[in-house]
This record gives C-alpha cells, structure tokens and sequence, in this order.
C-alpha cells in the first residue's frame, strides 16, 4: 500500500515538474521573440560599382545620352541620384582601396595602379587595414558577406577576399579580364574562393550578377542580414594583352544588347559596340535588383550604385569613347571628369524616391554608412576620412564634409565648397574654379580671386599635414 501511494506521488510531482518545464520553455520563447521583435531590423547593404562609367552616359545624367539604360534609370527614379559624388582615387586599384578601407590613398598606402601579374597578385593593400566585410563581421548581429566581380587591390596569400572578411567570392585579380575567355595578360584569372574557376564563355558581368543573385536568395532564406559587394569589371576598356591568339581587340557584349539597337554583333564602330556594353550591364543590374523583390527584402535593403572614376579621355583610339559631359577630362586625372562620378542610393521609405542630392559625398563615406546601419563599431586608433553621409541620403541634410583632398602620381585637387583648385604638377600654379557655375572648368580664376586661392590652398595644406 505504501509503495503505492509513494509511486502516484511521485509520478504526480514528475507532471508537475513537466508542466512547469514547459511553461518556463514557452515563457523564454515568447520573451525571445519579443525581444526579437523589439529590436530593430539591420538592413542588408549592397554595392554596386561600374568600372570606368562616364558621368555623361546615363541618360538620368545627360538627357542626350544615346545610351538605353532602363534598369539604372528606374534606380534613379526609385532613390535619390547624387549630382556631386566623388570617387576618392580617379584609378581602379586605388579607388577599390578608398572604399574598402574609408580611408584616402596617402593613409592605406596603395596611392598607384597595381600592374601586371607582379602587381595584381602581389599583396597590394596593406594587410592590416580593416575593410567594410570584417567590421560588419563584428556587427552586434554579424552580417553575411559576398565579393562578386573586380577585386584588384591584391591577391596575394592572406590578400585575397575570403581573407579580409567575406564568406564568398567569385571574380578576378586584376583590373581587367577578357569578358569571355576571362584571360589576363596570358594567365587565368576567374576565381571562386582562392581556387580558379573555369567556365569559358560565360560573359563575366553576368557571371557575377548569378553569383550575387544566388548569395541575395540564399542568404535573404536565412533572415540573416548580409552585405554583398558587386564589383562589376564592365564597362572597362578591352585590352589586346589579355586576348587569345587572333582574338580581335574590342569591346565584348551579348548579341542581344546589340540586337537593341539593331546592331550587328560584328559591328565595327568602337562606339556602338560601348553603347551595348553599357546595356549589358544594365541588364545585369537589373536582375540583381529584381532579386531583391523576389527574395522580399527590397524595403530592407540600402542599395548604392556608383563608378569606380570616370570615363578615360586619353585620345587612345577606340579605346576612350565614354563621355563625361559636361565635365572635364577623364579617368587618371584630378578634373571633374576623373574624380566626379554617376551615384545612385536607394532603401524605399528612407530616401525619397527621384530626389537630387548635390551635397559632396565621396566613395570613404559608404564604410562609415555600413558601419552605422550595421551597428558595428569603428576599430580604435583609425584615422577615417569617410563621414556618415545618412542624413545627407535620408534628409537631405548638408553634406557633412568641410572638404574633400586628393592627390594621384604628380596631379593634385581640393574642393571646399563649391570652389576646387587643381594642379597637374607640384611645380605648375594652381588653378581655380567655381563648380557652382563652370563644372567644365573651363574659367580659371586663380588671379582674379587672390583670396579664394589662399583659402583653398592653406586647405589643402592642412589636409596634408593631418597625413
């Protein structure tokens, strides 16, 4: 009989036990997702570059623009277009760099393009800065990151992608592959990872934007937030050194994007066949974009597009047919049409649809963007040129930079508000200019505005001092 009685007391004081153990599991579940639920959202990032994207070949840019660009339009048209958005380097290598890090080329130390396979496999940007991937690693809520496309700030063993901070990569060394057989000067250079990846005949734009899109989809699946970096290498000029045995030297794109203009995909003119380029990688931009409606995460996702630097206006014949109208001049070089370049920024219901910001921002700001929409810290003791550009995008505030530097091989460049002065040597005079009225710079005013000059000049001073 005792044993009985001890047995239904035991085994009612086993259920109870139960029954308070789920309780307690269903109370810490709700209190989870409560928590969940209170705490805000971090919105995914992605960027987008073009490469070598001449300021006067959108039309959103210049209505006279032949160019059919749909998909970059409707960005436009869906964020803001930013109207005085500098790129911190007007070369690839170092641009690249200057994003990456948030910081100018005279504090990261990669100030030149990196050359041949010695350069772009070398270890290029120092290996102690940190880049926009591993600070969003360190996110309260860590981000997922992906690199799809141009890399070109170095490859060598602890240089490459998947070593500075993201999960996944596909793309290429060097600054400039050819589109279909994905050669550089003589050497393989399509990457998956650290390992090479062979699929001869894929057009490399839309290699990428698969890749992106598969990373967009998969990761959106798993409700973590992430950041993907689209380097496109496109529409970059064609190279002669990085073609195969009798492979004509000219620009590379889709029959279809020839077909749009009822061109021939043997056209001839350097010129029609740029304008397919430029369609196609509006295709491609497209379809990554649409990835985020399908994957449902459009509403949170910061997107910026924008070029690495300009379009190059060096005379070299079929090779330099970008325009940067109304600008002057072109990629390499300290004028507006090396260092001003077409950017985009969109995150619906944060930035006011078809709004034109003309508040300098420059490409070292998107680091500090990232930082702060991923609640990441800054690392310590960091100098960083970039400042957060948010309230700018998302109020239209004014711009928060008191000036943007730069210097590239002898040439050099200030502007303070609407006035910039420019110099293609150390040893020439500098010239001045109102932005506000001669984007061209075409009216130096350098003897007729003795004070400007010295306002501008004790900047630029200043600014090399803080280095």
């Amino acid at each position: 009989m005792y044993f009985i009685i001890s047995t239904r007391q035991q085994l009612t004081k086993n259920v109870v036990n139960l029954v308070l153990f789920v309780l307690f599991f269903l109370c810490l579940s709700h209190a989870r997702s409560f928590a969940e639920k209170g705490r805000p959202q971090r919105p995914n990032i992605l960027i987008i570059t073009a490469d070598n994207l001449g300021y006067g070949d959108l039309k959103s840019y210049n209505p006279a623009s032949p160019i059919h660009t749909p998909n970059l339009n409707r960005l436009a048209a869906q964020g803001a277009r930013l109207t005085s958005f500098y790129t911190a380097s007007p070369t690839c290598t170092v641009s690249r760099a200057c994003l990456m890090t948030g910081r100018i080329p005279q504090r990261h130390g990669l100030e030149k393009q990196l050359a041949g396979l010695k350069g772009n496999y070398g270890i290029g940007l120092n290996q102690k800065e940190m880049l926009i991937p591993q600070i969003l690693k360190a996110a309260p809520v860590p981000y997922a990151t992906g690199c799809f496309g141009k890399w070109n700030i170095g490859f060598a063993a602890g240089s490459r992608p998947t070593e500075r901070g993201f999960d996944q990569f596909i793309g290429h060394a060097s600054g400039n592959i050819d589109y279909y057989h994905h050669i550089y000067a003589g050497k393989h250079d399509l990457f998956q990872g650290t390992q090479e990846l062979h699929v001869d005949g894929k057009y490399s734009p839309e290699l990428f934007a698969d890749a992106a899109i598969d990373f967009i989809e998969r990761r959106s699946s798993q409700k973590q937030p992430w950041f993907c970096y689209l380097p496109f290498n496109s529409p970059h000029f064609p190279s002669a050194r990085n073609k195969k045995p009798g492979q004509p030297n000219r620009w590379q794109a889709p029959d279809s994007a020839f077909k749009h203009y009822g061109f021939s995909p043997e056209e001839t003119d350097p010129l029609k066949r740029y304008y397919a380029v430029v369609t196609a990688l509006d295709f491609e931009i497209g379809r990554v974009l649409a990835s985020l409606d399908t994957a449902g995460v459009s509403e949170n996702t910061f997107v910026f597009f924008f070029s690495d630097n300009g379009a190059f206006r060096l005379d070299r014949k079929g090779l330099d047919v970008g325009s940067n109208f109304p600008l002057r001049s072109g990629g390499v070089t300290c004028f507006e049409g090396g260092l001003r370049v077409v950017a985009m920024a969109r995150w619906p219901g944060k930035i006011e649809a078809g709004a034109v910001i003309d508040e300098m921002l420059w490409s070292p700001d998107l680091l500090i963007a990232s930082q702060i929409l991923s609640g990441a810290k800054l690392p310590g003791g960091v100098v960083y040129d970039g400042k957060d550009p948010l309230a700018v995008l998302m109020n239209q505030a004014k711009s928060p930079h008191k000036s943007l530097f730069f210097m590239y091989g002898k040439q050099a460049a200030l502007r303070k508000g609407n006035w910039k002065i420019v110099r293609t040597k150390p040893d020439q005079p500098w010239q001045l200019y109102d932005l506000s009225v001669d984007r061209i710079e075409k009216k130096d005013l350098a003897k007729s505005e003795p004070q400007r000059l010295e306002e501008l000049e004790k900047e630029f001073k200043r600014w090399q001092e803080s280095l």
